[in-house]
């Protein structure tokens, strides 16, 4: 009988280190979804959304949030979402001149300069990047994503907020027919100019920004 109950008392406490575990690695996935954020302080989350497919919008940029979902991507409750007033938003470039071979790194600087906070969808799912020169535009960062999401967060009043991560233009002609391609057509040099632009959350760049490849 002693073994017996020796026995159980095992099956008992290993089915009690099963599930910390499970709950660790839960609080540990909840962890990284929280610091896993593509913009620096002070922005900050103001909610995780409702549920899986809220969070998540198809390769084309289209919201896949059910009806149901509330409050809308761009609304927080007790703090109105951003409009034209409050936001700026600025493309930002690594280097003004590049040599030859080198590979731009784009970003956004996104301001408030309002005098209230506001909410705003900063995901992946509304940013865009374009490459131009003159009238013809040699690269959208849209053409070949593959995947978007949506997260909304605080702007504070006052605030100027850093993409935390740039995207690189590998100085091709981009086009979603072409995205699996390794000779697309490259960007000219020799002081050739050419303009960045940038978008997100709706709100747009006022002045691109103009870069020379050597």
């Amino acid at each position: 009988m002693s073994r017996q109950s020796a026995a159980v008392y095992r099956r008992r406490r290993l089915a009690v280190l099963l599930l910390v575990v499970l709950v660790l690695a839960a609080v540990g996935g909840g962890v990284w979804l929280a610091i896993a954020q593509p913009w620096a302080a002070p922005v900050q989350a103001d909610r995780t959304p409702a549920s899986d497919a809220s969070a998540l919008t198809t390769p084309s940029g289209s919201p896949s949030a059910s009806p149901e979902a509330s409050p809308e991507p761009s609304e927080t409750p007790g703090i109105a979402a951003c409009t034209p007033e409050d936001v700026t938003v600025t493309a930002v470039t690594d280097a003004d001149t590049y040599p030859a071979e080198a590979l731009p790194q784009l970003s956004i600087l996104l301001a408030n300069t309002g005098a209230r906070d506001c909410t705003l969808n900063v995901g992946s799912s509304t940013q865009s990047f374009t490459v131009s020169s003159g009238d013809d535009v040699w690269w959208r960062s849209t053409d070949c994503q593959s995947e978007s999401s949506d997260m909304i967060v605080t702007l504070a009043a006052g605030s100027s907020v850093p993409s935390a991560s740039p995207v690189v233009w590998d100085r091709t002609r981009s086009s979603a027919e072409t995205c699996e391609e390794q000779n697309r057509p490259r960007a000219p040099g020799g002081g050739a100019s050419y303009h960045v632009a940038v978008s997100i959350g709706g709100f747009s760049s006022e002045t691109p920004k103009q870069i020379l490849l050597r």
